[in-house]
């Protein structure tokens, strides 16, 4: 029989209510929005929107709102969940309340792909803005060896390696500083977004956008599959359960908050950047948002400037991320599930320091010699599944436990988590059968780490539950 903790079981287990396993509750509604416009606002839209566009067009308008959609649909479930369990688990935690320890394992193995791998991917681009605002300052870049990976003309991309590690600094010295870092950097990448909104719609030229969808549908769907990337980070939110203020109110509040934000404005920026330049001048771009102001202003201050935005907002995903990847492994670590190492909290700082630290050098690897492209799409179709769980999770969380305190109940139940399923297996269709394939193998993997270590060394499997459908198969050992 399926093994299963109860909502309440996990909120005890960790204090959530009150202290959280030696974590402190040090950020209010605006730290936690902002942790989470961190958390998504960086290389999807400064570096992966050139992508999008290659494969959309000027529909690339349309792919963004397919991507937000199925955010939307998948965030109501996060906002359900988040309140009802307010634990650092997230999806993890999630699926073991409701969906059985198996399928949180799996869902917690994925989570390596949204949380890690996109750190990895994030860091890849970082180099590339940081070269344009050194070109743009001092007129020089780094070699081209030392800041891009195999296969795109480098040996090994030493700024991603750097930007890791400098996020790894600051996690491990407290969640009060990274929260304040994390403030900052939201609200200063924000406000260059919303400067070069201001710069491309003075060039807008209606033109740009025919013929609107030169690559039909396919390329629509394909192109909301990598638009998706650029909203990859909202579920952090639910990740900092344990070191929020009233978690049941802002954690769903801050998610609400944030998807509006981010949809907005990524909307605005397409059209800004496709209205100032035609689709095919944008497409294959690196730095595609400098470009256009460059191109707009006649000169490389304003690219400059766009740069710097850039670099300060794919450092701040890279430190939100990396947050959210080490209190997902702390969860399941303390549910004996992967070594203890990851759960052990620093008394000085209240910092999983280990953990950090394990995380940024295992990720640290790809990000210095994999290219963007190729590790883009992986992450997309993790971070998917992980989502498609999430809407069922909140299904059966509604009949497992009806009664469960929540402050935040998902609107249109049943339909909203299930065409948010739905949307997700539309999107995982656009990624692409090669994607597919790496994700079977992925999970395959998963599921025999399970099968060897997880199930055997699970703390739940010593606990004898004579509940109907809560048991423990196996002492521990």
């Amino acid at each position: 029989m399926r093994r299963i903790k109860t909502p309440e079981q996990l909120v005890a287990e960790s204090g959530a209510d009150l202290e959280g396993h030696g974590l402190k509750r040090t950020m209010g509604l605006f730290q936690l929005v902002c942790f989470g416009v961190g958390a998504i606002v960086g290389t999807g839209i400064f570096v992966g929107l050139s992508d999008s566009v290659a494969e959309a067009g000027p529909a690339v308008l349309v792919s963004f709102v397919l991507a937000a959609i199925t955010c939307v649909f998948t965030a109501f479930s996060f906002a359900e969940l988040g309140s009802a369990i307010p634990v650092s688990g997230s999806s993890y935690s999630f699926a073991y309340a409701t969906l059985g320890e198996r399928v949180a394992f799996l869902v917690g193995w994925c989570l390596l792909l949204e949380y890690g791998v996109s750190a990895s991917a994030v860091a890849v681009g970082w180099g590339q803005y940081l070269n344009e605002l050194l070109d743009s300052l001092i007129g020089v870049q780094l070699p081209a060896a030392l800041s891009s990976p195999p296969g795109e003309g480098g040996i090994v991309n030493i700024p991603a390696v750097v930007i890791m590690v400098l996020a790894a600094l600051l996690l491990v010295r407290g969640i009060r500083e990274s929260a304040r870092a994390t403030a900052v950097m939201a609200v200063l990448k924000i406000a260059i977004l919303v400067l070069f909104c201001a710069v491309g719609l003075t060039a807008y030229q209606a033109g740009n956008l025919t013929p609107f969808a030169p690559h039909h549908l396919a390329g629509i769907t394909s192109g909301a599959s990598l638009a998706f990337f650029s909203y990859i980070g909202f579920d952090a939110i639910t990740t900092a359960g344990e070191e929020v203020k009233n978690p049941r109110r802002n954690i769903p509040l801050a998610i609400m908050i944030c998807i509006g934000v981010v949809t907005v404005l990524y909307g605005l920026v397409a059209l800004a950047a496709i209205g100032a330049m035609s689709a095919d001048e944008v497409a294959g771009q690196p730095a595609a948002l400098s470009l256009v102001v460059n191109q707009v202003t006649g000169s490389s201050l304003g690219g400059g400037v766009i740069a710097f935005g850039a670099v300060v907002a794919i450092a701040s995903v890279v430190l939100a991320v990396l947050y959210g990847q080490t209190r997902i492994l702390m969860s399941m670590s303390r549910d004996g599930l992967i070594p203890g190492v990851f759960e052990r909290v620093s008394p000085k700082t209240s910092t999983p320091v280990a953990n950090t630290w394990i995380v940024t050098a295992v990720f640290a690897v790809p990000a210095a010699v994999v290219p963007l492209d190729k590790v883009m799409n992986l992450s997309t179709i993790g971070t998917l599944a992980v989502m498609a769980a999430v809407n069922v999770a909140v299904i059966a969380l509604r009949r497992r436990h009806p009664g469960t305190q929540t402050r935040f109940r998902v609107p249109l139940y049943p339909l909203s988590p299930v065409l948010g399923v739905l949307f997700c297996l539309y999107l995982i269709w656009g990624t692409g059968w090669q994607t597919w394939a790496q994700f079977a193998v992925f999970l395959a993997a998963g599921a025999a780490v399970y099968a060897g270590y997880g199930r055997r060394r699970s703390r739940l499997a010593a606990v004898r539950d004579d509940r109907p459908g809560l048991v423990s198969a196996a002492p521990r050992g």
